[in-house]
């Protein structure tokens, strides 16, 4: 690994502490009863899985599928896919996202929706336990690679493995406007960079805390939406004025660029900011009202 790489590795693994900065200069963000468990709603069905990569260089993944209970598979369902799959997916952590879905999806707040919870590859040849923030010693992560890089690669490895491999099982919707993809911090961008690639696969994007900074290059998304071609995109960001600002840029800023960039074009989106710095913790408190905004109108479209 270059010296290069191993400083932007430092830098983007010091990002993903649990709160960055100091805790007691951070608001707190309170979790609503959506995203608690409550008396009388089906529970869906998460399940782990591995994957190994022959698209990401041989890189090897712990993901996960969360299936609702409402699906049967006579009707195509909805999906969204969530980057750094293991901080979203835990009902223990900042997000909760089954328990979200299963209580929205129960009152008809968003359709049947299917969940695929991507962790960052590693070059390894196992994992040892559930796979994490934190890296073994000696193992290598690919995130910042996968994650940063403004190429198709990444949606690429979704559709042609992961997307793939779920349909073989599953029926899940070939209407883009029907698909989503988020992340948080790295994650957040990635989730952006899918949509904008490959629009004919995913329309809908949330950004939690996201990285539109120059790791890889990401500063130059506002311009890019400025002159580029608009994009179907539906977008969703959020962002606290203590995030990280370091070698890389400024997140709050960045994400400041990004919603003036984006009501510029006269996108369908919508920003929630806040005071907090570089955690999951508001974009976890805000998850259902995010959700019902961004499939508000999945009943009127007829899907």
């Amino acid at each position: 690994m270059s010296r290069k790489n191993v400083v932007v590795l430092f830098l983007i693994c010091n990002c993903l502490s649990p709160l960055h900065g100091d805790e007691e200069k951070q608001p707190s963000f309170d979790l609503g009863p959506e995203s608690k468990r409550q008396d009388g709603i089906p529970r869906g069905e998460v399940t782990r899985h591995e994957w190994r990569s022959t698209i990401l260089d041989g890189t090897l993944r712990q993901w996960y599928l969360y299936v609702p209970a409402q699906y049967d598979g006579a009707k195509p369902a909805a999906l969204m896919v969530f980057q750094d799959g293991h901080a979203y997916v835990s009902e223990e952590g900042d997000v909760r996202v089954p328990v979200v879905f299963d209580n929205l999806i129960h009152r008809g707040a968003m359709p049947v929706t299917l969940g695929i919870f991507l962790n960052p590859g590693l070059f390894t040849d196992k994992i040892q336990g559930r796979q994490g923030w934190k890296v073994p010693d000696g193992v290598k992560m690919n995130r910042s690679v996968e994650y940063d890089s403004l190429s198709a690669d990444y949606v690429i490895f979704l559709e042609k493995e992961i997307l793939r491999k779920v349909s073989e099982d599953h029926n899940i919707s070939g209407d883009p406007s029907m698909r989503a993809i988020c992340g948080m911090s790295s994650g957040g961008i990635c989730a952006f960079t899918a949509a904008w690639q490959r629009p004919d696969l995913f329309r809908k994007v949330v950004s939690h805390i996201g990285s539109f900074t120059n790791i890889r290059g990401g500063h130059v998304y506002p311009a890019l939406i400025r002159k580029g071609e608009k994009r179907p995109l539906r977008v969703f960001l959020q962002d606290g004025s203590n995030d990280l600002d370091n070698a890389h840029g400024n997140w709050w800023l960045s994400n400041l660029q990004m919603e003036k960039a984006l009501k510029f074009r006269g996108y369908d989106f919508k920003t929630v900011w806040g005071k907090g710095g570089h955690s999951g913790k508001h974009g976890g408190a805000i998850f259902p009202e995010t959700m019902r905004w961004l499939w508000r109108d999945w009943k009127e479209s007829g899907k």
